[in-house]
C-alpha cells in the first residue's frame, strides 16, 4: 500500500534541511536563490554572507580567498553578491516535494523539524475510528482475541476498552515496513500479512491494521460512535 492511500499518514514525510544562498546580481534583477556547491560546504555562514560570488543554474561558489577550481569557474558565468544564508525546511507531501519555510540557522531549522515530526515518540500515535471500517466477522473476531492472549506473533495485542463496546488494538513493532520488520523481527511486511491471513482474520481487519501500522500508529480504538476516517473502506451492517 502506498503512502498516498494510506489515510492514516499525517504531515510532512521526509523533512530535511537545505541551505540556500540569496544572491543579487546586477541592479535591476531580482535575487536568486542557489545551493552552496559542495566544494564550499564547509565554509561557515559567516565566510558566505556578503561576500562576492558566482554562480549558474546549479549552484555558487563564493570567489573571495577561496580557490577555485578552472571548470567549476567556467560553469559560473555570472557574479553577485550573497546577502544571507538561510536555511530552508522541506519535505514531501504524499510524494511531492513541498517547500515548508525558510529559517536563518541550523539550529531553528532542526527546531522546526523537530517539532514537526514529533521526535519524542508520544504524540500522534494514537487513533480513533469507527467500527464501521470492519466488517462484523473482523469485529468478533478482534473481540474474541481481546478476551484471550494474543499470539505474540500477530505483532499486536486486542484489548477491551472497561464500560464499553470499543475494541483496542495495541501495534508493536511498529512501522511495519520491509525495513524495520526486517530489523526487529527478520521478515518483511508481506510476511506478516500472510501469516495474519493465515490464521484466518478477516481482510478488512488485516488492512487497517497494516495501514496504521505502516504509518506508525501505536495505539488503534475501534469503536462504533466514533468517526469515519475518510478514505477508509466502510463496510455496512
Amino acid at each position: 500500500m502506498s503512502i498516498q492511500s494510506n489515510p492514516f499518514v499525517r504531515g510532512y514525510q521526509n523533512l530535511r534541511i537545505v541551505r540556500t544562498l540569496c544572491i543579487t546580481y546586477e541592479d535591476d534583477s531580482p535575487p536568486v536563490w542557489r545551493l552552496l556547491h559542495s566544494s564550499q560546504a564547509h565554509l561557515p555562514d559567516d565566510q558566505v554572507a556578503q561576500f562576492p560570488c558566482i554562480f549558474c543554474n546549479d549552484f555558487a561558489l563564493i570567489t573571495e580567498g577561496q580557490e577555485i577550481s578552472e571548470e567549476l569557474e567556467d560553469q559560473c558565468q555570472t557574479e553577485g553578491i550573497v546577502r544571507t544564508v538561510t536555511y530552508a525546511v522541506a519535505g514531501d507531501d504524499f510524494g511531492q516535494p513541498v517547500h515548508v519555510g525558510d529559517t536563518y540557522s541550523d539550529e531553528a531549522a532542526r527546531e522546526v523539524i523537530r517539532r514537526l515530526t514529533f521526535d519524542t515518540g508520544f504524540y500522534s500515535r494514537c487513533w480513533e475510528i469507527s467500527s464501521a471500517h470492519i466488517t462484523e466477522d473482523a469485529g468478533r473476531y478482534l473481540a474474541e482475541l481481546a478476551d484471550i492472549a494474543t499470539p505474540t506473533r500477530f505483532l499486536f495485542v486486542a484489548f477491551r476498552i472497561p464500560y464499553s463496546p470499543a475494541i483496542g488494538v495495541k501495534l508493536i513493532a511498529t512501522p511495519w515496513t520491509d525495513e524495520n520488520l526486517g530489523h526487529v523481527e527478520g521478515i518483511t511486511a508481506e510476511d506478516l500479512r500472510r501469516e495474519h491471513l493465515k490464521k484466518a482474520m478477516p481482510e478488512s481487519l488485516v488492512n487497517v491494521l497494516h495501514l496504521a501500522a505502516q504509518a506508525d500508529v501505536r495505539i488503534l480504538i475501534l469503536d462504533a460512535d466514533a468517526q469515519i476516517l475518510e478514505g477508509l473502506p466502510i463496510f455496512e451492517e
